[in-house]
């Protein structure tokens, strides 16, 4: 028999980015505030628990199994009772014979109690690692891509350890451990048609049932995770650039680099730059920056698009726009003036200094059928 958590983030119902999307979780410190990159460059240790990983004391649990908060946060979030699809998966869970409990999490703390959960047995050198024979398994209830990179972001933050304790037994090309899997119940049903969101692009299913289906009979389907230097995690992919009122590209310059290859040194305009493990930014309008971005491959595709001038043979100047792609293990952005607007798994954010994103291969997984 598994015991099974149903996490939903309580930020505002359905709000874009949702948990950890700069707003972090309702009543949750900010993305910014709890970025282990300081002003100076410099990361903190991570891999053992850390201070926010302990649960939040003024949390307690109403009769449903919802977390509510004492302080009075629960009135500023939209989300006071679970969502029809949340309990539809906790009945089918239940009629398995799983123990279900269902949790909102507000704020980042309240996500690590939640995955503490997962911990395996001590380790002799004192890391807090993953148990992934474990009977406990974890659905998260997602109205966003960046909800769901919100719970992989503290996962990586609870398990990868500081590079001074790295110990013999991770893989040579991984920072971290295998990561617990977990399942993925989108609550946005209109995700996963044009605008696919990230299980729709992985072929996760999207029915509450199947769902826990999955969580109790499917396979575990080890994913490509990107790691970067502003402390967070990408699972589906960025995008660069900005646009004006009307709709028209922005030009900005910056130095992109994937591995050795040098794509555009900043001394030329960009329209777009796209970071893809995954397809969600693979076309920008008619363009395709992307050809075939793949989050089991173990590496990042990456695309630039310049605007280039052109003569015809009467001399006449017109513009033709050049993607320039690559593929690689790690991929960096320097900006040369200004800020830069990006999404990253649909959360906005700007650029203002070199960025950069490394591929962990398979450290991640969803349940799948």
């Amino acid at each position: 028999m598994y015991d099974v958590v149903l996490l939903t983030l309580g930020s505002e119902r359905d709000a874009p980015g949702g948990c950890g999307s700069g707003g972090a979780c309702c009543g949750g410190a900010t993305e910014a505030q709890n970025d282990p990159t300081d002003p100076t460059g410099q990361t903190e240790p991570t891999g053992q628990t850390d201070p926010t990983s302990q649960a939040d004391p003024t949390s307690q649990a109403d009769p449903t199994g919802q977390t509510t908060r004492a302080d009075g946060d629960a009135e500023r979030c939209a989300t006071e009772r679970p969502r029809v699809p949340v309990l539809a998966c906790a009945d089918a869970l239940v009629a398995r014979g799983a123990r279900v409990e269902t949790v909102t999490a507000r704020s980042d703390a309240e996500i690590d109690a939640v995955l503490a959960r997962l911990d395996g047995p001590a380790r002799p050198d004192g890391l807090t690692w993953p148990d992934l024979d474990g009977k406990t398994r974890l659905v998260v209830a997602t109205a966003s891509d960046g909800q769901l990179r919100a719970v992989l972001r503290r996962l990586v933050r609870r398990y990868a350890p500081a590079p001074s304790r790295r110990p013999a037994d991770l893989p040579g090309n991984r920072t971290l451990p295998d990561l617990p899997p977990v399942a993925v119940l989108p609550l946005d049903p209109a995700r996963g048609g044009t605008h696919r969101d990230l299980a729709a692009q992985l072929g996760l299913p999207r029915d509450p049932a199947a769902v826990a289906a999955a969580v109790l009979d499917g396979t575990a389907r080890r994913l490509d995770l990107l790691r970067n230097d502003g402390g967070s995690v990408t699972l589906d992919g960025a995008l660069l650039g900005a646009a004006d009122d009307a709709g028209r590209p922005l030009h900005w310059r910056a130095r992109v680099e994937v591995d050795d290859a040098i794509l555009t040194n900043g001394d030329e305009p960009l329209l777009a730059c796209a970071v893809g493990n995954a397809g969600g930014y693979a076309t920008l309008d008619d363009v395709t920056l992307l050809t075939a971005p793949d989050p089991t491959d173990g590496q990042i595709e990456v695309a630039v698009a310049v605007p280039v001038v052109v003569r015809s043979a009467l001399g006449r100047k017109r513009v033709r726009l050049e993607v320039r792609r690559a593929r690689g293990r790690a991929v960096s952005v320097l900006p040369r003036e200004g800020k830069v607007p990006y999404l990253d798994d649909g959360v906005e954010g700007e650029l203002t200094r070199k960025r950069s994103w490394w591929i962990e291969p398979g450290a991640w997984a969803v349940w799948s059928i």
